[in-house]
């Protein structure tokens, strides 16, 4: 990662960085040795920075375990051990960007206002400067704003769109969007859907007509669906990926406005109690603000590790 990315990272992780690193320093700073105590507070500190219950349990186990194998009795000297255990925490593989080098289909879908559009609108950005040739599908008819706001990144992006008209069918955008992507040889087609959970019956209706159209007219494409998460709702954010993964496949998970909140620690629960990785990571308004998530990256910026020169 260049330093220029990784700067905006540590900048980014501010705020979850000062709930969740400062409390586990009081915690090795305050102990004198390692017992059921020290434990305790650890996890307490883990849960309260949104890490998840399901993580937080496996990131001690994993120290425990560490700590006895290795005669460790000082607090001081496993740091290092907590930190290596949440990095084996997030390591879901290598998280696949294969939709970037492949004729694709990337269906975004998320619920309002966790910055959905101005996402996709972001990702359209970052595929033209890999001189990737981009075609947009308003298919979030539901929601007036939407289509003019895609419109604009659509512009911004130099990418072309598709539909926008508030109130049509979103499986006949598309189709339309699909015939558009074929006839002017499209590398990626972003599809903008709406995602209502409060109604899952329709929302998965409607995510199936517009798979059934994929696979019909467009079966050469690779698939893709990503969910948008507004890390600044924590928990909320797991429960939402969740419920999205009950309607539909999920390949990946992009967590928007982790400037914005002390719950950036959501991205290590997401991972590790749905086993879907976060493929992007929003840390500001700019296009270079949307960056691909690297584990190892996100731990060295949380805990402000600074990299050995190479």
């Amino acid at each position: 990662m260049a330093e220029g990315l990784f700067k905006r990272l540590v900048a980014g992780l501010t705020k979850t960085r000062d709930n969740i690193v400062s409390g586990i320093d009081s915690i090795f700073g305050g102990f004198s040795h390692i017992d059921e105590e020290f434990y305790e507070e650890l996890e307490e500190v883990l849960i309260m920075g949104d890490i998840g219950v399901h993580a937080t349990m496996e990131i001690l186990d994993s120290l425990r375990q560490k700590v006895k194998e290795r005669h460790i009795k000082e607090p001081a000297a496993c740091k290092e051990l907590l930190i290596e255990s949440i990095r084996e925490q997030m390591d879901v593989g290598e998280a696949a960007y294969e939709f970037e080098e492949r004729t694709s289909a990337v269906l975004v879908i998320g619920v309002n206002g966790v910055g959905k559009t101005t996402t996709i609108g972001k990702l359209a950005g970052k595929l033209r400067d890999q001189r990737k040739k981009v075609v947009l599908a308003a298919a979030d008819t539901f929601r007036a704003a939407a289509g003019e706001q895609l419109r604009e990144w659509a512009h911004r992006a130099d990418a072309d769109l598709i539909g926008g008209q508030e109130g049509s069918d979103p499986a006949a955008v598309v189709y339309d969007a699909v015939a558009a992507a074929k006839a002017r040889h499209a590398d990626v087609l972003l599809v903008d859907t709406a995602g209502r959970l409060h109604n899952k019956k329709n929302l998965m209706e409607e995510l199936r007509k517009i798979n059934r159209v994929l696979e019909r007219e467009y079966p050469e494409a690779y698939r893709e669906t990503l969910v948008v998460l507004d890390a600044t709702t924590g928990q909320n954010a797991l429960e939402q990926a969740r419920q999205f993964k009950e309607v539909t496949d999920i390949t990946g998970i992009i967590l928007t406005k982790m400037d914005g909140t002390a719950k950036g620690g959501v991205a290590i629960a997401i991972q590790a109690e749905l086993g879907i990785p976060v493929k992007y990571i929003g840390v500001g308004e700019t296009i270079e603000d949307l960056q691909k998530f690297h584990s190892d990256e996100f731990v060295n910026a949380l805990f402000d590790i600074k990299k050995e020169e190479e």
